[in-house]
């Protein structure tokens, strides 16, 4: 019964279209209302290897909460600084379409949110669908600092293959006893490398293999017959690693959030930053068997953590006593094993899953990765690299310098003196870039905050080679901003004439995070169709702190879908 509470029938029929537009404007918000996260920095103490000390964590979780979005999807990410030092967030993969200024690297697109402060990110999900990750954007933070990102299938699509039973992020990492802004300033004073780390870990797990650890080693249960996606991360600040489960092959399927044709493999060659997608199929003997990670280094003379890290993957009815077998894995220089794996990469490339590789182009680049030295400027004691020199990296031989305010920020409000536009096309000097010695001189680079324009819609291929100044290297080069097409991958010196006639132009992956190998090259290709500031670096750490770094601005197109948003409110102040 409906009680109309003394209306008179004049006034029933207004109150009842007042009511509808009420609740239509409220449907209305609702359908259209972000989902939002909360990520609440704080020091939380950890005991890893016998040892215990504060880490920085989002929600005091490490590694931290995964965050769950479909395809197309766009979130607010509320973020609250409770630590003791500054800090940004990145979105790594995500490209963020027009919106820039909440991609998060530090003095790239925002200035860092300090002790105390807060910023609600807005993340842009567009093309992505499978794994990318969350971290940390400044100094080395991103150690304790990270988390999985989740986008499934728009609602109503289904993956290109059949449904696992279940769904695990598996995040590679380092572990260091010595707290990691200590190590991080420690490495800063000396000019040399870091300290290798104490241990790698599964999960935030070192694994049975280290002091101190059986109890936390992460483990997977598994039921004979049922398969099981695989996200696999790796968060090692420093050094590429090997992975693999005992006794069982793996169904690689996507990469960087891009479907590929799936292949089996007995081991993942992955580097810093990138993810892997894989099924494993529970079809062997109901027992335990170790899932492990260990190190790829190629450079000579370079320290390296020689350990293993290892989890458990348990059958259901496996005796609980069994001794679990290690998986056979590349030893620690395997000149090929890396390559050889991500050489069987190839996009879907179908019309449910198709592929846009640029071929008339409009913008040809070519970035030599070298790691450098540079005379001391103080005392020798503060100068451990090569020769009482301090070691420095670049990209066209142009070092990156921070500025001090965001350089978006200085773009788009025309911040003069902050940047130059100048960064070269080309090194100042082709030579045989992986000679095994090479003049001293090639080793002191230039010093500068340099970007290279892109108008909007360039077709942009770039080569890149790596070299070996000082010391050849593994260089992990993500773009923020954009995926792109690995069209092609070798050894030693890219050559004009030999090596385009072999590109792939049919089916190459679509990746945002590609390994240059050790003395070798590999060629990209992008369209720059997302307009803003663009942080391109190697994602191993040290390198991108001495200086392998670069930024891209793309122009605003003609319409105004084609032009950068206006930035948010709350933006960190410089």
């Amino acid at each position: 019964m409906i009680r109309h509470f003394g209306l008179s029938s004049k006034m029933r029929p207004l109150v009842f279209y007042v009511l509808c537009f009420i609740l239509c404007v409220g449907c209305f918000h609702g359908a259209h209302a972000l989902r939002r996260y909360k990520f609440q920095l704080r020091e939380v103490e950890y005991t890893r290897l016998c040892s215990t000390k504060k880490i920085l964590t989002v929600n005091g979780h490490f590694p931290g909460q995964p965050i769950h979005v479909h395809k197309g999807e766009t979130i607010i990410v509320d973020v609250y600084n409770g630590g003791t030092y500054n800090v940004t967030i990145h979105w790594h993969g995500v490209k963020m379409p027009r919106y820039p200024w909440t991609d998060g690297p530090e003095y790239i697109t925002q200035c860092p949110i300090p002790p105390g402060g807060s910023f609600s990110q807005k993340v842009i999900f567009s093309d992505e669908e499978g794994t990318l990750w969350w971290h940390a954007h400044s100094n080395w933070t991103r150690n304790s600092v990270h988390g999985p990102i989740i986008i499934y299938p728009k609602k109503g699509s289904s993956y290109p293959y059949p449904k696992p039973a279940r769904e695990v992020p598996i995040i590679l990492g380092e572990w260091w006893k010595q707290g990691i802004e200590d190590l991080y300033y420690h490495f800063l004073s000396t000019g040399n490398d870091p300290n290798v780390s104490d241990a790698f870990t599964i999960n935030g797990q070192p694994g049975d293999l280290y002091n101190c650890s059986k109890e936390g080693t992460f483990k997977l249960s598994v039921r004979q017959g049922k398969s099981y996606l695989l996200r696999i991360i790796n968060n090692a600040l420093q050094v590429p690693l090997f992975f693999g489960v005992a006794n069982h092959t793996l169904e690689v399927v996507g990469t960087d959030a891009s479907y590929l044709k799936p292949f089996n493999t007995t081991y993942i060659g992955i580097s810093p930053g990138q993810t892997i997608d894989a099924i494993l199929h529970a079809n062997q003997s109901p027992g335990r068997y170790y899932m492990a990670a260990s190190v790829l280094e190629r450079t000579p003379y370079v320290s390296y953590d020689n350990t293993t890290t290892t989890a458990i993957v348990e059958y259901v009815g496996a005796p609980a006593s069994s001794t679990p077998s290690l998986p056979i894995l590349p030893i620690q220089n395997d000149s090929r094993a890396n390559e050889n794996f991500t050489a069987r990469f190839r996009s879907l490339a179908t019309k449910t899953y198709p592929i846009d590789v640029p071929v008339n182009i409009t913008k040809s680049l070519f970035f030599t990765f070298s790691v450098n030295a540079v005379p001391c400027t103080g005392s020798n004691d503060t100068c451990q690299g090569p020769n009482t020199t301090r070691l420095a990296a670049s990209i066209n031989n142009v070092s990156f310098v921070n500025p001090t305010i965001d350089l978006l920020q200085a773009y788009y409000y025309k911040i003069n003196g902050v940047y130059k536009t100048n960064f070269p096309n080309f090194p100042p000097l082709f030579f045989n870039f992986t000679a095994d010695t090479l003049p001293l001189d090639y080793e002191v680079p230039l010093m500068g905050t340099k970007v290279k324009v892109l108008n909007y819609n360039d077709n942009v291929e770039i080569v890149f080679q790596g070299t070996n100044v000082v010391d050849g290297a593994d260089h992990p080069i993500h773009l923020h901003g954009h995926s792109f097409y690995v069209v092609g991958l070798g050894f030693g010196n890219w050559d004009k004439d030999k090596d385009p006639p072999n590109y792939n132009l049919v089916d190459p992956p679509y990746q945002n995070t590609i390994t240059v190998p050790y003395l070798g090259w590999a060629v990209i290709r992008f369209k720059a169709s997302n307009p803003g500031v663009w942080f391109m670096h190697c994602h191993v750490d040290r390198h991108m702190t001495w200086g392998m770094d670069m930024a891209f601005i793309t122009l605003n197109g003609k319409t105004n879908d084609s032009k950068m948003l206006p930035p948010p409110p709350d933006l960190p102040h410089c």
